[in-house]
């Protein structure tokens, strides 16, 4: 009974430590256990945001599909964000390293100061390692340049990703949706980014609902 008692008050600790510790902003550069290149649906954000804004992600003719939101560091339970006092701002050579990898230099600087910070990397690092996660994943053939919008489940645009990359595992990625339309699916990689990896909490994120709009690239 004791040792009962004992198990339970340490486990209701444990709980009640567990997110405070493992997310928010701080956290030690490069101490993390693996990443998640998380790839935007650009038809959505524009037609929620983008739009609004003037985001040139947007404009008519460039029909963008899925674009790189960004590279997070995570831990297996919650992730850390803005580590460091003073992150160095990104040079220009560094932001050279981010052309054609996002889809402004406005969230190339945004995911550092929230993300590429807590990667142990320099800003021109950083950006490459982004680079060479995006270029390990292949996009399913009916969503690279969608030319229609339609209707799919969840599901059925997670397997379309299995199918399309060796290696990966409904487990290892997730497919989110916002307002009923695909907002964006994010994919877990090894910290050293040589393949993918489980990632439980991530998989969680999953769009519960029956179908979601998928809206066609402008």
């Amino acid at each position: 009974m004791i040792r009962l008692a004992a198990a339970l008050l340490t486990l209701a600790a444990a709980l009640a430590a567990g997110p405070a510790a493992a997310q928010g902003r701080g956290g030690e550069p490069g101490s993390f256990d693996f990443y998640v290149l998380a790839l935007s649906w650009s038809p959505t954000y524009c037609a929620l945001t983008g739009e609004r804004r003037n985001d040139r992600q947007c404009d008519t003719g460039r029909n963008p599909g899925f674009v790189v939101h960004g590279l997070w560091p995570q831990y297996d339970r919650g992730f850390p964000s803005q580590c460091g006092a003073s992150p160095r701002s990104p040079s220009r050579p560094a932001m050279e390293e981010a052309e054609g990898v996002f889809p402004s230099e406005g969230l190339a600087r945004h995911e550092w100061r929230q993300h590429g910070t807590c990667s142990g990397l320099d800003p021109a690092a950083y950006f490459r390692a982004t680079r060479r996660a995006r270029d390990a994943v292949t996009i399913p053939s009916a969503l690279a340049k969608p030319a229609e919008g339609l209707r799919a489940a969840p599901i059925d645009i997670a397997r379309q990703f299995v199918a399309a990359n060796p290696g990966l595992r409904p487990d290892m990625m997730a497919v989110t949706c916002k307002a009923d339309q695909l907002e964006e699916v994010r994919i877990c990689f090894t910290k050293d980014l040589r393949g993918f990896t489980a990632c439980p909490e991530v998989a969680r994120q999953n769009c519960r609902a029956g179908e979601m709009a998928v809206g066609a690239g402008r």
